[in-house]
């Protein structure tokens, strides 16, 4: 009788499990038995007002909001640092580990478990589930509630995340239409006679990225359902596919005034003390090495055929035919079947799709609305627009365009298209799943303070090591981002920070460090498998997430060195015509070594 074994992951995310749940019950235990420090009250209450919102410190509520206007309270309280250390008192008396080191361990668990088991679903869970037990404090009732109401359900009541769901939702039913009505085989049998290498497929892949620069969600999806025919043609494997899409997503947006990105950027500066926030943000693109470097990385590697980690391993199999190597969940459109399909099939929807998202993005930013600010001026309502429901409002439009459009063409009935809706849904099952553990994982580290320990390190190290400030800022956001799956929640809380440590006007440092700050929150995005871009880069090119993740990390990693580098000397230099140039040789000169050593071992 054959014996059944147990899968490896579980036995390891068991194991990982029950020595979490005895250090939490340790800690607890400690917290318990010292009340004297965590939870002591200041001896007198403290009430006070503040842009004319009253504070009482002693109420754990109002402490609470207090708290969670850090960023802003850091420059407009002049009491901030004794209101806070009380404030934190307060708070503490019911979440005895909050904004401590152990708010960092629910992610990492998270992650560590998704990279050791490659299984994603489980490794969330158990994430998001040590975030519960922290807060609660052991509580079984509390922790249930945190995790359900606080956690998943309030992450799923967000407009924000609603507008992306339903944006992935209308994306996924809207490819499932162009495949059914054969655009996209046609548009593969069109590319496979123009281009004609893996090199030409893979700069074309950068190149529509680069153009998509708007925003990164819009950017993986769009530019996965484009190229996964051309790439799939020229034997390209789907990791590769991935980190293509994932790096011309939030680097290119960092660095594209106009972006959503971008207007988040300035509008976080604008509100910090800096007189314009948009020209801050131009002025750091020269310094932002991660995103250059990325990018000038992802053409090299393309140019000279180079890989390396387990990336070499997929594009190895791909070569041979498995362009998956890892085994994806994801229903894999059928991409042959309707020989009344035509390129434009493809063409014409994409088209439309990015009209009417950039329309539905200044829609939403007021420039249709009169009375708005930003009223007939693109520039100042796409810094307005709320990018969730600017793409909720392209999507559906396009869709509907769709829906018409193949209709009057005759490729596919009107039967047919709406048959495709739920494919679309059942194609994105995966993402949206994924995005609400994450989602619901950064809902619980937000609860445990993270960012305002990570916030308290930057300012400890302020005076300390000036010189080597921006390559700090830039640790510091790579693991904030990491940690928490999102770069624009690390710029909020980051960038108000550097505007107070360096002064809103105090020249090229001050555009360093922000710079560094934006770099480095792009780098923690870009290798977290919790980041919603990540999630997103998976779903457009239809690759296993964890395989996604473990193989770009290595690529984001030196990178993320190499521009480490670049800061530590910026310290110094202060000039991008400088640093940079030296950045893209130590990169090069990083590559060809590597290149050289795996040509040495096959030898």
């Amino acid at each position: 009788m054959k014996r059944t074994r147990r899968p490896r992951w579980l036995t390891v995310s068991i194991m990982c499990l029950v020595v979490f749940l005895v250090t939490t019950f340790a800690l607890t235990v400690s917290a318990d038995g010292d009340t004297t420090t965590v939870g002591a009250t200041p001896s007198s209450d403290v009430v006070f007002t503040l842009d004319d919102v009253e504070y009482d410190l002693s109420d754990g509520e109002s402490a609470q909001a207090y708290v969670d206007g850090y960023a802003d309270n850091l420059n407009a309280d002049p009491d901030f640092d004794t209101h806070l250390e009380k404030a934190l008192a307060t708070v503490r008396e019911s979440v005895s580990q909050y904004a401590t080191i152990w708010a960092l361990l629910p992610p990492v668990i998270a992650i560590v478990l998704a990279l050791i088991t490659k299984e994603v679903y489980s490794s969330l869970f158990v994430g998001i589930l040590a975030g519960g037990l922290i807060y609660s404090g052991f509580n079984f009732e509390g922790t249930v509630v945190h995790v359900i109401s606080d956690g998943f359900v309030a992450s799923l009541a967000d407009s924000y995340n609603v507008g992306i769901l339903l944006f992935l939702v209308m994306l996924g039913a809207l490819v499932a239409m162009m495949n059914k009505a054969g655009g996209s085989a046609a548009f593969g049998r069109w590319a496979t006679k123009h281009i004609k290498s893996r090199i030409g497929a893979q700069l074309a892949t950068i190149a529509l990225g680069v153009l998509i620069f708007v925003d990164d969600y819009f950017n993986c999806l769009t530019v996965g359902s484009v190229m996964r025919p051309v790439t799939d043609a020229q034997k390209i494997s789907r990791a590769k596919l991935s980190y293509l899409i994932d790096a011309t997503a939030a680097p290119i947006c960092i660095i594209a005034p106009i972006s959503s990105w971008a207007a988040a950027v300035s509008g976080f500066a604008a509100g910090s003390g800096a007189a314009n926030g948009m020209a801050l943000f131009i002025s750091a693109i020269p310094y932002n090495f991660y995103a250059l470097l990325t990018i000038a990385m992802m053409i090299f590697l393309a140019v000279t055929q180079t890989e390396f980690g387990p990336m070499k391993k997929h594009e190895d199999n791909a070569k041979n035919g498995d362009i998956f190597t890892v085994e994806v969940e994801e229903a894999v459109e059928n991409m042959q079947g309707n020989p009344k399909g035509r390129v434009w099939d493809l063409v014409v929807p994409i088209l439309f799709l990015v009209a009417s998202c950039i329309v539905g993005m200044i829609y939403s930013g007021g420039f249709f609305t009169a009375d708005s600010e930003g009223y007939q001026n693109f520039i100042t309502a796409f810094s307005n627009c709320d990018a969730s429901v600017g793409l909720a409002y392209g999507s559906v439009v396009a869709l509907l365009f769709a829906v018409i459009y193949f209709s009057l063409r005759g490729v596919i009935s009107f039967k047919n298209c709406m048959a495709c809706v739920p494919e679309g849904f059942k194609l994105m099952v995966p993402a949206i799943m994924i995005l609400t553990c994450a989602w619901t994982l950064k809902a619980m580290t937000d609860s445990l303070g993270a960012k305002i320990f990570i916030s308290q390190i930057v300012e400890s190290s302020a005076g300390s090591f000036a010189l080597f400030l921006p390559a700090i800022i830039f640790l510091i956001a790579v693991g904030l981002s990491f940690a928490t799956g999102t770069s624009w929640g690390t710029f909020g809380i980051l960038i108000p920070i550097v505007l107070s440590v360096f002064g809103a006007e105090s020249g090229v440092i001050t555009v360093i460090a922000i710079s560094a700050c934006m770099a480095g929150a792009v780098c923690g995005d870009h290798c977290s498998p919790i980041s919603d871009t990540t999630i997103m880069a998976s779903a457009g090119a239809q690759c296993n997430h964890i395989a996604h993740v473990s193989t770009q990390l290595p690529y984001a990693l030196l990178v993320a060195g190499v521009s480490f580098i670049g800061y530590v000397l910026c310290g110094f230099v202060q000039s991008a015509w400088v640093v940079l140039p030296i950045c893209l040789v130590l990169l090069f000169a990083a590559i060809l070594a590597i290149r050289a050593i795996q040509k040495r071992k096959a030898a």
